[in-house]
C-alpha cells in the first residue's frame, strides 16, 4: 500500500505537449507510470509519441480524456497565467488527484482554487509550486526522479523539492513508501496534516520525516496534530537555522516576522509534540534510521 498513488494510477498530464510536459511525462513513463492521454484543446485528436514505442493520445479537456481513458490523476505543467483554469478543470470533472507542479501561481487564484476543491469533496489538490508525488517502484505524478530510492518504510512530507530528493537519498538503505511534496506557497492544497494523517494510516509506513521551512505556522499546526493523533515515529527537518533575519528566503511561503515563523520556533513546538527534529537533512536522515533500529528491536 502507498499513500494517495499506487500501481492502479492512470495519469493525464495538462500541458504534455509543452517542453517541460514532454519532458516530464518521458521520466514519468521511463518510472513505470500510466500516462493514458495528455490534455491541449488546440491538439486534441493528435498523438504523441515517447521513448520506448509508447503512442500517447491528446484530448481537448480533462473530461473528455478521463471518459476515454478512465484516468483518476492529472499532472498540470501549464504557465501560471493559465493555472488557475487548468485547475478549475480538473475539479469540474471530478478527477480525484491534481497535481499542480507550476510556479508561481497568484495567491489569489490558488485561494480560489483549493478553495473549489475543498467545496467538491471529491478532487485533491497536491501543489502548486511542488514536485508531486511518488511511490518508488509504483507509480510518480510529477518531477521527482524515479531513480533516487526503492520502495521502503519511510513516508515523507516536505515543503521544499530538493529536500525532498536530498532525503530520499539519504534514507535510500531505507527506501521510501511515499514521497510527498506539498509546496511550498502560502496556500497549497495538500498539508503537512493530510499527509501526517495518510501515513499514520498507512500499514507500509513505519516512520514519518516531514521537512517544513521557516515563515507561517503550518509546522506549529503539524506539532499541534501529532500531538494528538499520530502514534508512529515522527522526524522533523525545518529549513533556514541559519537564516538572517529579516531576509524572505526562497519560497513565497518563507516569510518570518519577529520569532514567529522560524526554525527555532518550529523546533521547539516540534519537540515539544514528541518530534525528533534535525538541525540538518543529514541529521533528520540518521534520526530515522535510528527510529527505525529502534522498530526493529
Amino acid at each position: 500500500m502507498s499513500i494517495i498513488l499506487d500501481q492502479n494510477a492512470r495519469i493525464i498530464v495538462q500541458g504534455m505537449t509543452g517542453s517541460e510536459g514532454m519532458k516530464h511525462t518521458t521520466r514519468m513513463l521511463a518510472s513505470g507510470s500510466q500516462i493514458v492521454g495528455g490534455v491541449n484543446p488546440r491538439k486534441a485528436g493528435q498523438s504523441v509519441d515517447f521513448p520506448g514505442g509508447v503512442s500517447v493520445p491528446v484530448f481537448g479537456g480533462v473530461k473528455e480524456a478521463m471518459e476515454a481513458t478512465g484516468a483518476d490523476v492529472t499532472v498540470i505543467f501549464v504557465p501560471a497565467r493559465f493555472t488557475k483554469s487548468a485547475v478549475l478543470e480538473a475539479v469540474e470533472a471530478q478527477i480525484p488527484l491534481v497535481v499542480c507542479i507550476t510556479e508561481g501561481v497568484p495567491a489569489r487564484d490558488e485561494t480560489e482554487f483549493v478553495a473549489a476543491a475543498r467545496r467538491s469533496g471529491r478532487t485533491r489538490i497536491i501543489g502548486p509550486n511542488c514536485p508531486g508525488i511518488i511511490s518508488p517502484g509504483r507509480s510518480n505524478a510529477g518531477i521527482t526522479p524515479a531513480d533516487i530510492t526503492g520502495p521502503g518504510r519511510v513516508g515523507l512530507v516536505s515543503k521544499s523539492g530538493t529536500l525532498t530528493y536530498q532525503l530520499m537519498y539519504e534514507v535510500r538503505d531505507l527506501g521510501i513508501s511515499t514521497a510527498l511534496g506539498i509546496g511550498g506557497d502560502p496556500v497549497v492544497g495538500t498539508t503537512h496534516i493530510d499527509a501526517l494523517q495518510a501515513f499514520e494510516d498507512d500499514p507500509e509506513t513505519d516512520v514519518i520525516v516531514m521537512i517544513g521551512e521557516i515563515g507561517g505556522d503550518a509546522e506549529e499546526r503539524a506539532a499541534a496534530y501529532i500531538a494528538e493523533h499520530i502514534t508512529k515515529p515522527v522526524i522533523g527537518y525545518v529549513a533556514g537555522f541559519t537564516a538572517p533575519e529579516g531576509k524572505t528566503m526562497g519560497h513565497a511561503g518563507a516569510i518570518v516576522s519577529g520569532s514567529s515563523g522560524t526554525a527555532a520556533a518550529k523546533k521547539v513546538a516540534l519537540e515539544a509534540a514528541g518530534v525528533r527534529v534535525g538541525k540538518t537533512p543529514s541529521e533528520a536522515a540518521r534520526l530515522a534510521h535510528e527510529a527505525i533500529e529502534e522498530l526493529n528491536r
